[in-house]
């Protein structure tokens, strides 16, 4: 029978993750993602997703040395960006600088070849934001952390706690999750033996489209099209709903109760002491929304999801809308790097059927 979009057939066993929509349960390696968001760093929970265990001090000191180390932007690549057209998109010019790293890169992939790519993703998108913008790229800091040196790369300054905490849960809540669109992709370029810069820009291609890697762009439109309209809340959404328009950050096709990620990176904002007046707003739309869904769609289970709190997270750190999929992307190169290499660890192409409908003639 055919099961369109591959939902609910199994293509893979996996140690990296487990998404429980039932329950509304995201996994790492047997850890809870939500409760590692709350206690952990970026570095820790990176570690914990490639190599299966959390760290020790000393492997958290050494990884976070390589990842320091390896942030640095080659000179080839700075080269290359400089004769992009401005016109790219980051995420374009994000795909290109990967796919030119390749030439290096062998089957099977290696960790040492993720952590680079994990560590480059910040610097190349915050060079390309500085750059097409005719800025200079501030001067690196070894002293930060990963998630903090991204923030002072695409702003120029450093993070309050209150921010470093919300946007570390952010990245930490999304680094991985199944076998989503842009981790399928990943996983079937590796199939073929191609190496791990051509998996990630397959993966990036993925990620790229507006149904998986832009939904926080389409949250960040709800809340403004509500915050600025001199109507009701409940009046202009109404409106919305009326249209048949879809209320963006609600609803997964995973999770049919809430998605933990939402709620962890709700528990996270609260705990910092952040900007609260965004956050109240945040909350209070949470609960009209769900209230309407419920009414206009019964029984549909429709709650909300991690990219409503992931765009109050980016609107309350003034990040710039077009670096919404660019930062997701920061997060996933994590996830999709430890699925390459798993895939590759034992490794059969990936080569599904079809069910022909042309006719004869």
């Amino acid at each position: 029978m055919l099961k369109r979009g591959l939902e609910g057939v199994i293509v893979a066993e996996t140690a990296i993750g487990d998404v429980d929509g039932q329950r509304g349960q995201l996994l790492y390696r047997g850890y809870n993602a939500a409760n590692l968001a709350e206690t952990k760093s970026f570095e820790e929970v990176a570690f914990l997703l490639l190599y299966g265990e959390l760290p020790t001090s000393e492997d958290l000191s050494a990884f976070s040395a390589e990842l320091k180390e390896k942030r640095i932007l080659p000179k080839s690549l700075e080269t290359l960006m400089h004769s992009l057209p401005y016109s790219l998109s980051i995420m374009d010019a994000l795909r290109t600088c990967v796919s030119s790293l390749n030439s290096t890169a062998t089957w099977p992939p290696t960790k040492a070849e993720a952590i680079q790519l994990i560590a480059l993703f910040p610097t190349i998108i915050a060079f390309w934001v500085r750059h097409s913008k005719g800025e200079a790229v501030p001067t690196p800091d070894p002293t930060l952390s990963h998630v903090d040196h991204y923030f002072y790369l695409l702003t120029g300054g450093k993070p309050e706690p209150a921010q470093s905490a919300a946007l570390t849960a952010y990245l930490v809540l999304t680094m991985e999750h199944g076998m989503n669109a842009s981790t399928f992709a990943a996983r079937v370029v590796s199939s073929t033996e191609s190496d791990l810069p051509s998996a990630i820009c397959g993966a990036l291609g993925a990620m790229k489209g507006p149904l998986h890697g832009g939904a926080p762009t389409g949250v960040l439109q709800l809340l403004k099209d509500v915050q600025t309209a001199s109507d009701d809340p409940e009046f202009v959404l109404r409106k919305k709903l009326d249209a048949g328009e879809k209320l963006m950050g609600f609803g997964h096709r995973v999770y049919k109760t809430y998605d933990p990620r939402a709620v962890a990176l709700r528990n996270v904002l609260q705990k910092s002491g952040g900007d609260q007046h965004v956050l109240q707003d945040a909350v209070h739309l949470e609960a009209l929304i769900t209230k309407l869904l419920a009414e206009y769609k019964p029984g549909r289970k429709l709650h909300v999801n991690v990219e409503y709190y992931a765009a109050a997270v980016m609107d309350a750190l003034a990040l710039d809308s077009d670096w919404f999929t660019p930062t997701f992307c920061v997060s996933r190169i994590v996830g999709w790097s430890a699925h390459v290499l798993e895939q590759a660890a034992d490794n059969r192409i990936f080569r599904p059927s079809q069910t022909y409908v042309g006719g004869v003639r």
